[in-house]
């Protein structure tokens, strides 16, 4: 009996071993038919297989990316901070004059880098996205993308703006200036001889203000055929055309305007430059004065617009236009 049972356990044993021997031989099968299945897949089966592995790829760089623009972010806003500073503390000069700050040219800097300064409060001064939009101009303009505006670029816009202007001093030929009327100017006194504009350059200046009394945002007093009203100040005239003889008759009696104030060869010669009312003193260049007239919607209005109409700016005059066309 005793062997008995030990006979059976050892049948049990055996047979547990078949069986495992059986399985270990399904798997293996198993394993084998996967990878030839696998190996002998249609092209297009494994077409399908593979795009799977672009979608890990393409996760993968979104965490680089926004790696990098963490790292971007964190560039501008040191250069953001200083830019809030450079604005009012930057040491250069200007027609020989000293500047302190480029604050006063904000609205044109912000025309060259593309800024709509009505709508987009975000890329105000100091802000990350001022110094990110600053240094895409840097790098089109071969200067190192810093988004800092230090003294290399400022000047760099100011060549901009200056290249811009009328490159001629050429006087009028007869029959190319007519004298506006006095309703066109700021003060209601002036004399004929000192109304003159060249023709071209006038028709332009009545379109520009027809569009610009058409903007009810800038409040401007109308009359009845949609032109300036009489009493309306702002976009009047405020000189035009000068000769050579009142320029320097200009320049005696404000000896210390300098070469920035008072041209010596002045664009004025040509009939196709106007002084234009924009707030504050018509024409005093203390920075107060331009500080007050850079913040007013007529000159935003202008810096964003005036280009459509043929007329360029002097940067370091608020009221001074050039038509160009």
């Amino acid at each position: 009996m005793k062997y008995f049972r030990v006979h059976i356990a050892v049948g049990f044993i055996a047979a547990a071993a078949l069986v495992a021997v059986a399985l270990l031989d399904v798997r293996t099968g198993r394993s084998q038919s996967k990878s030839k299945e696998s190996t002998n897949k249609p092209a297009a089966e494994k077409g399908a297989e593979s795009r799977v592995k672009p979608t890990v790829l393409v996760r993968d760089r979104r965490v680089e990316a926004d790696t990098k623009d963490v790292s971007t972010s964190s560039t501008f806003g040191s250069a953001a901070t200083r830019n809030a500073l450079l604005s009012s503390e930057l040491s250069w000069t200007f027609g020989n004059k000293q500047e302190r700050g480029w604050y006063l040219y904000t609205p044109l800097i912000k025309r060259l880098l593309n800024i709509d300064t009505k709508h987009d409060t975000k890329y105000n001064i100091g802000t990350e996205q001022f110094a990110s939009a600053l240094s895409r101009w840097q790098a089109k303009s071969g200067l190192k993308p810093t988004g800092v505006l230090d003294e290399d670029t400022l000047y760099a816009m100011i060549a901009t703006w200056q290249g811009a202007r009328l490159k001629d001093r050429v006087y009028p030929q007869p029959g190319q200036l007519l004298t506006a009327p006095v309703s066109d100017f700021y003060d209601p006194t002036r004399a004929d001889e000192l109304r003159q504009v060249e023709r071209e350059t006038y028709a332009a200046y009545k379109r520009m203000v027809s569009a610009a009394v058409a903007d009810r945002s800038l409040g401007l007093a109308r009359a009845a055929h949609g032109e300036l009203a009489p009493g309306e100040k702002y976009l009047k005239i405020v000189s035009a055309f000068r000769s050579r003889e009142y320029q320097e008759k200009l320049r005696r009696e404000s000896p210390n305007s300098g070469s920035a104030g008072l041209a010596v060869n002045s664009p004025h010669f040509t009939g196709r430059a106007l002084d234009l009312y924009v707030g504050g003193d018509p024409v005093d260049t203390g920075d107060s004065n331009r500080a007050i007239q850079v913040q007013t919607r007529v000159y935003q209005w202008l810096v964003r617009n005036a280009e459509r109409f043929g007329f360029r700016p002097y940067c370091y005059e608020p009221w001074h236009w050039e038509y160009v066309r």
